[in-house]
């Protein structure tokens, strides 16, 4: 496809948004790691129904990634071709009812548990431990400290690629450890949360629990992404994935600016100076000396998005 046909297929898409699009916007000051190239495009919808509007008339030709917090993805060093969207401030609405939340897609996980806690409502704790956003929770069937989004998971509206609007119980779903069956192209716009009515201090405490157990076993004030590495599966290994990488000496092990965290060594660390490239080509390595040292092929929970190339 030419610049111009890109440019005049971008320009009928979004002749009437309400949202913001902006070309060549860089994409790694947005992300956890902080590396990564541009977009070709970023469209920030105003709301849901300017994102459906948008999507309608968007030509399937132009190719489409969502992005939410950018907690868990690595943004390679070329960028994003096509159109990138990230939801923001028409996507962070909580509606408290009685027995869950309805809350918008860019929620933090975190704002979220702090919501359910103030309204009387347990059993979303565990979301105070999980960088990220709801949409990109829902998707990946996010989870720790012993629940998942599949535990607690009433519905979800979605965008689909054509614009269409669509509510999707939790059964449609297909959820599974670390994925769901989301369509292809869909975007999560919004989804209702179950709650169990509980002490509102009662709850507080389970969530500073999560927080504190974080903070010890973590490097949360790193720049980093998250789990690199799903769990194998239990008939494969019974050792979790940092078990799998700390016995193949991988602790500490660096190239260039990644590293992999001392603290927990299913992280990566941008120490400053890496380039996407560099923590990609590292998490490589810790799966290549686990492979030679166990048998076991690690799978990478890290979303791996974007072109090579020479960073912006």
């Amino acid at each position: 496809m030419t610049a111009d046909t890109m440019t005049n297929l971008v320009q009928h898409a979004f002749a009437d948004t309400r949202g913001r699009l902006t070309p060549q916007a860089p994409l790694g000051p947005r992300t956890w790691f902080r590396v990564g190239g541009n977009a070709e495009w970023l469209f920030q919808p105003a709301d849901t129904e300017d994102l459906a509007a948008v999507m309608q008339k968007l030509s399937p030709e132009l190719p489409v990634t969502a992005l939410g917090a950018c907690s868990n993805v690595i943004i390679r060093d070329g960028g994003l071709d096509g159109i990138v969207i990230r939801l923001a401030r028409g996507f962070a609405d909580v509606t408290v009812e009685q027995d869950g939340l309805v809350v918008g897609a860019a929620c933090l996980d975190a704002t979220v548990a702090e919501h359910a806690a103030q309204a009387g409502l347990g059993g979303l704790e565990f979301l105070a431990g999980i960088p990220g956003s709801i949409g990109g929770a829902v998707r990946m069937n996010a989870g720790a400290y012993g629940s998942d989004i599949a535990a607690v998971l009433d519905w979800a509206d979605i965008v689909t690629r054509d614009g269409s609007l669509v509510r999707l119980d939790a059964g449609a779903l297909n959820f599974g450890y670390r994925r769901s069956g989301l369509p292809e192209g869909a975007l999560v716009v919004r989804a209702r949360l179950r709650g169990v009515p509980a002490n509102p201090a009662d709850i507080a405490a389970r969530i500073a629990d999560v927080r504190t157990s974080r903070e010890q076993s973590q490097p949360v004030r790193a720049r980093t992404g998250g789990s690199t590495f799903r769990n194998p599966d239990p008939e494969l290994s019974r050792r979790k994935a940092w078990e799998l990488i700390d016995a193949a000496g991988c602790r500490g092990l660096t190239l260039g600016g990644a590293q992999v965290s001392e603290k927990h060594c299913n992280f990566l660390i941008n120490t400053g100076t890496a380039t996407a490239s560099d923590l990609e080509a590292l998490g490589e390595e810790v799966r290549k000396r686990v492979e030679q040292n166990s048998g076991v092929s690690l799978h990478w929970e890290i979303k791996r998005i974007g072109k090579t190339g020479t960073p912006a």
